[in-house]
């Protein structure tokens, strides 16, 4: 029996040890992949929240037609994407609030977000490519943290995104063209 077997039976069984290993277990990747998407830590922090407890709630629904991973990462990235739809719908107002905070002091400043698995040394340049992946659309937004701060293939990414490997090979093209274009006026000035 494999881990996600073992994981599996566990949780359908409500077992709090087999929940407890399965957040530990799962828990980087969903929070590194909400963090690549929403570039938040907070917001990050709150769907990797919200992930484990719609895989709680929803384990018994869990089919087996795909790997327990992939369908982890479909949830995580479908729960981020409506964090960010959801920050997007956010009144005018909102903008100040998050500048500001409710107590009216500066708050941290997304456009200078750097993922924390990024050296030093290498940090002025990846925060200039994630204010530039910033600007991708949802999905090739998804698909490009996916495959490149993931490290999944584009088989992984399809079976996740329930997409077909052209179209993921597509959103990937497309998001290294946009990345391109968001870069070459950086390298310019």
């Amino acid at each position: 029996m494999n881990s996600d077997s073992t994981f599996i039976t566990g949780l359908k069984n409500q077992d709090s040890k087999a929940y407890t290993d399965f957040v530990k277990s799962y828990s980087s990747k969903v929070y590194n992949t909400s963090l690549g998407i929403l570039q938040n830590k907070e917001d990050a922090e709150e769907v990797a929240q919200d992930v484990f407890i719609k895989i709680f709630q929803s384990i018994q629904q869990f089919d087996g037609k795909s790997s327990l991973s992939t369908w982890v990462y479909r949830i995580t990235v479908n729960k981020s994407l409506d964090a960010l739809r959801s920050k997007k719908r956010k009144s005018p107002w909102s903008v100040f609030v998050n500048f500001f905070g409710d107590n009216g002091e500066l708050q941290h400043n997304a456009v200078d977000f750097v993922h924390p698995g990024v050296i030093m040394e290498q940090r002025e340049h990846a925060s200039q490519l994630f204010k530039a992946i910033e600007k991708l659309p949802e999905r090739q937004k998804a698909v490009f943290v996916l495959h490149k701060v993931e490290e999944l293939s584009y088989q992984e990414i399809a079976d996740a995104l329930e997409l077909s490997l052209s179209a993921v090979d597509s959103l990937m093209s497309r998001a290294r063209t946009n990345l391109k274009q968001y870069l070459t006026p950086i390298k310019d000035t």
